[in-house]
């Protein structure tokens, strides 16, 4: 095993030596103090469904939205039994978009919330949408396309995709405008999505290098205040298109994320484990279940009876080698390319990972999904 990890080591250096960080855009790196969406949410009725509606008795919501609609456009229902299965409750939900200008159209997500097993051709009724502060954004309506499909018969189902959610682009108009001047900011944020003070360091060099110093000020980790006014643009909004492309080299953290339900292993560019043995072995039982149906003899009053069969088999698989020694400054990605050589599984693997952090010599944030 270590002589697999030795090879393993000086190809992936020779990679690791020709790599390099390419630089990305601020706009990519960062969001604008003030520059942000606004989510919305609605509750209508989606109609003309074929027979793939709520069940009323399941979801009384449904018909007393479905009431309400009737009576706002003049029809009276009090006391009639409506129970019709081509209706279905629904969550509306939106992003409106920054800067977003009244008559401006914005695309809607439409999910079932009773026991309706399909939108598929729906229409969605003229549903409002309210932001966080209670009041109306956007209006929307229009056809509903579902993401996917459903066939039943009397012993047999087949459903694919999510035909209970479906979106409506450009299926909302915005009607209210958010109360929001760009033009009086005179200092802007650009907040990290990723804090780190070196990226922070290297932001403010390049805002300065580009506009003059002082123009830019690290505040901490996640934020760098820019002064509009110093940048001579003739307004925010030049200055803005000016820092939002300036290419800086961001600065990434050593990290692991594992997910344990699929096997995947995600390993940074600057992790690196102290020197460490490993020692890895595999343990698998089978359990078979044979079952064997007896059969009573002719004109007998005898029984069928259904004897069961249990077959058991242990086996360890110690792998090839007793214990492999990694030495000090090997990155992760060695390790595991090594691992892979010999044919260790991705679970395996995860545990091999947890066991080295455990141990104190994986030198990085571990996450587990």
């Amino acid at each position: 095993m270590r002589a697999f990890l030795m090879a393993a080591c000086a190809a992936m250096a020779l990679f690791a030596g020709q790599a390099e960080a390419a630089p990305a855009r601020l706009k990519d790196l960062v969001e604008f103090d003030g520059v942000r969406g606004n989510d919305l949410v609605g509750y209508g009725l989606v109609v003309g469904l074929n027979g793939t509606g709520d069940g009323i008795r399941n979801s009384p919501f449904t018909e007393e939205i479905m009431a309400n609609v009737l009576e706002r456009l003049g029809v009276n229902i009090t006391g009639e039994q409506f129970r019709p299965r081509n209706v279905a409750a629904v969550l509306v939900t939106s992003r409106l978009p920054p800067f977003a200008r009244s008559g401006s159209p914005v695309d809607v997500t439409v999910s079932a919330i009773g026991d309706a097993s399909s939108l598929l051709g729906g229409t969605l009724v003229m549903t409002p949408l309210n932001a966080a502060d209670g009041e109306i954004y956007a209006v929307a309506q229009g056809t509903v396309i579902a993401g996917g499909f459903s066939a039943e018969a009397q012993a047999a189902r087949v459903t694919q995709g999510v035909p209970t959610a479906g979106v409506i682009p450009s299926g909302a108009t915005v009607e209210r405008e958010v109360d929001f001047d760009f033009r009086t900011l005179s200092n802007i944020r650009l907040a990290l999505r990723t804090p780190d003070f070196t990226t922070a360091e290297r932001i403010e060099t390049a805002v300065n290098r580009e506009f003059g110093r002082g123009v830019a000020v690290m505040q901490d980790s996640g934020t760098v205040l820019v002064n509009v006014s110093a940048t001579r643009a003739s307004s925010p909004a030049h200055a803005m298109s000016r820092i939002e492309n300036i290419l800086v080299e961001p600065e990434i953290r050593a990290r692991v994320v594992v997910d344990q339900r699929s096997g995947t292993i995600v390993i940074g560019e600057d992790v690196r484990i102290s020197r460490v043995a490993v020692s890895q072995g595999g343990l698998t039982v089978r359990v078979e279940e044979n079952p064997m149906v007896v059969q009573p003899n002719p004109f007998s009053d005898g029984a069928t009876v259904i004897v069961p069969q249990s077959t058991a088999a242990l086996s360890v698989d110690s792998g090839t080698g007793g214990m492999a020694e990694v030495n000090t400054g090997t990155s992760l990605s060695e390790l595991v390319t090594g691992l892979n050589a010999l044919g260790v599984a991705p679970h395996d693997m995860i545990d091999i990972l947890k066991s080295i952090k455990a141990a104190g010599a994986l030198h990085a944030e571990f996450i587990v999904h």
